[in-house]
């Protein structure tokens, strides 16, 4: 039986079907708020108020996750952060 679901889980990681992934953006001390609140709304797709609220986060929780969805999706936004020098990671 856990064989069977091994096998499955391994179907779904390999299809990229409910292989959840998060961006989650860190704070460095550096860039501004309305910097980091332009970057999320430009690359994350991000309402203002939904921008606002993540970079508050990144700034008093030390990190915040920004967007959720599988590796492909995450990985050009992932770049287009570390290009404006915002330390971003996917888990």
């Amino acid at each position: 039986m856990d064989t069977d679901k091994s096998i499955r889980n391994k179907d779904k990681h390999s299809e990229g079907v409910g292989n959840e992934n998060s961006l989650v953006l860190y704070n460095d001390d550096y860039h501004t708020f309305n910097y980091v609140i332009d970057a999320l709304m430009e690359i994350c797709n991000m309402e203002r108020v939904q921008a606002i609220q993540c970079t508050y986060l990144v700034h008093y929780k030390e990190k915040c996750e920004v967007k959720r969805g599988p590796k492909k999706l995450l990985t050009p936004m992932r770049r287009a952060l570390s290009a404006r020098d915002l330390k971003a990671t996917i888990h």
